[in-house]
Formats: structure tokens, C-alpha cells, sequence
């Protein structure tokens, strides 16, 4: 993934005290406020919020919200206060894991991983949020097997906490051909394995068009085939990872109905870099290509 260092220092900002002191006062008062813009469609717009770093948060969500978009994601506890503030929802937080390379395949990670995870799963509750993002980890020369086999036996030791407090923790499938080399999640099918291995209703995959494109094709057949493993989406234009347009070579007008077709009622999320000087703009022309 482009802009990686962004991305990752975001991921590993775990909730600090000033987060915590924010959960004591009265969280969920902040009401939603009208979206100005009405869609045609079903679809619930998200966003990630690293690949608009240059723009602060308050200005970002005062933006989003003009387009009609519902979600800010990606970012954590410390920066849900103003998603409140303004309304949004955050559909896919993060705060719990160490980095997409440090994930559940590597057993020295599990005692961090786990602490995290049972830390911030009642966060999101709190918040009223219903999903958590985690990362597989890299392969650092382990077969299939061996890190099916961690992950499930890490992953089993928080997800307890996670049906408790009705949070679903949703490995992100990412490639390892362009963006993150040695990724071990980065097939549909393994990921499919893996909730089959832990076995539980709040674990499931974060299906990343782009990222799958790149791996494996296939996207909308494999959608049909998977989505009852899937709990969320982000989009990308392939290739570059830019604008979801003309210029590249998915069309997602039929990836979104696809999506709808299978009865999904989450949110599917922006993750594209836009090329364009106005980020804003070409942030909202992709809203409107995935309102069908």
C-alpha cells in the first residue's frame, strides 16, 4: 500500500489515557446530525482517513459529511470523540494491532496481540462501533498450514471477548505482490480457512478489492461465492491503487451491485489515493460511482 508509514503509525496508536478519560464522560451524546446528500442506492459510503493525511480530522469530517458520506475509518479511540462530534460513524476502528507485518502468524506477537485485543474490543462497544480490524502478519518463511495454525489458535483467545461485547474482529486480506511483500493473508480462500478454523460469527475478512485484484481476479464470482465470510469492504483503483474511474481496470458499478446482490448491509469504503489536485472531489465522484 502506497503512503505505508502513515498507515502504519496510525495502526499502532493504541488507546492512551487521554482516550480513556473520554470513555468516563458521556460518550454517545453527540446526536447525528442530517446528511446533506441523498443516494439512490442501498450502499453505505465509509472512508479511510490515511489517504487524506494532509487534511486534519475536524476539516476531513466537516467535508464528508457534504458529500453524504456516514463513516470515517481507520483511525483510533483517541480520534472517535470527533467523529461523534460530527455525527460520523466509524465502520472499520483500529487501536488493537501492532502492524501489518507483526500480526497473528508470528506466535512471539500473540501475548502483545491478545492483551491489545481484550483491552480495545470493549472500547468499540462502548462506542457503539461493531467491528475491529487485525492483521494476519507476514510469512517469514511458514507454510499455509503453520499459519493457519497460529492465527487460529491466537485469535481463539479474544474472540470470546469479542461475541461478549458483540464486536467482530475482521482480518484485512491484503496483496503481497505490490504493497506488502511477505503478507500471509493475501488470498481469499486462506482467509475463508481460517474463519472456518476459529469458528465464530465475529470473525470474519475484510474483502479489499483492490488488493484481491491484484492477487487473485475473479472479484465479483468470488464475492458471491465468500460474502457470508466477508464483513466489510474498500475499494482501489488497479492499478496504482488511484481514483476508482475510466482509468483503470475494474468497473465498480457492477462490483457494488454484486456486493447488494448478496444481501450485504455494512459499509464499503473508499481506500483509493487520489491523484487529483482536488482530493475532495475525486473522493466524491467515487461515492457517486458506487451509487447504484
Amino acid at each position: 500500500m502506497d503512503k505505508m508509514n502513515t498507515r502504519r503509525s496510525s495502526i499502532k496508536k493504541i488507546v492512551g489515557g487521554a482516550a480513556m478519560a473520554f470513555f468516563s464522560t458521556n460518550y454517545a451524546s453527540a446526536a447525528p446530525e442530517a446528511l446533506e446528500k441523498k443516494f439512490k442506492s442501498q450502499v453505505k459510503h465509509s472512508v479511510c482517513k490515511w489517504c487524506y493525511d494532509k487534511i486534519p480530522l475536524e476539516e476531513f469530517c466537516q467535508s464528508v459529511k457534504k458529500i453524504g458520506i456516514q463513516s470515517v475509518e481507520l483511525v483510533g479511540p483517541d480520534q472517535w470523540p470527533i467523529l461523534k462530534k460530527h455525527g460520523l460513524d466509524c465502520a472499520m476502528p483500529e487501536g488493537a494491532a501492532i502492524g501489518i507485518d507483526k500480526g497473528w502468524s508470528d506466535k512471539s506477537y500473540h501475548e502483545k496481540l491478545i492483551s491489545n485485543y481484550k483491552e480495545v474490543i470493549p472500547l468499540v462497544a462502548k462506542a457503539g462501533y461493531k467491528n475491529l480490524i487485525t492483521f494476519s502478519g507476514n510469512r517469514r518463511g511458514m507454510d499455509d498450514e503453520t499459519g493457519l495454525s497460529n492465527c487460529a489458535e491466537g485469535i481463539k483467545k479474544i474472540i470470546k471477548t469479542a461475541e461478549e461485547n458483540n464486536v467482530v474482529v475482521v482480518m484485512e486480506l491484503l496483496n503481497s505482490k505490490v504493497d506488502h511483500g511477505d503478507y500471509f493473508a493475501d488470498h481469499t480462500e486462506w482467509g475463508v480457512e481460517l474463519c472456518n478454523r476459529v469458528g465464530s460469527e465475529n470473525f470474519k475478512l475484510l474483502y479489499d478489492i483492490y488488493h484481491m485484484q491484484i492477487m487473485e481476479g475473479d472479484v465479483i464470482a468470488t464475492i458471491r461465492k465468500h460474502h457470508n465470510y466477508i464483513a466489510h469492504y474498500h475499494t482501489g483503483g488497479v492499478p496504482g491503487r488511484n481514483e476508482i474511474d475510466e482509468t483503470q481496470e475494474l468497473y465498480y458499478p457492477a462490483i457494488i451491485r454484486a456486493i447488494l446482490d448478496t444481501g450485504f448491509k455494512g459499509y464499503v469504503a473508499q481506500e483509493f489515493i487520489p491523484k487529483s489536485e482536488d482530493k475532495l472531489a475525486s473522493l466524491k465522484r467515487g461515492v457517486e460511482i458506487c451509487d447504484v
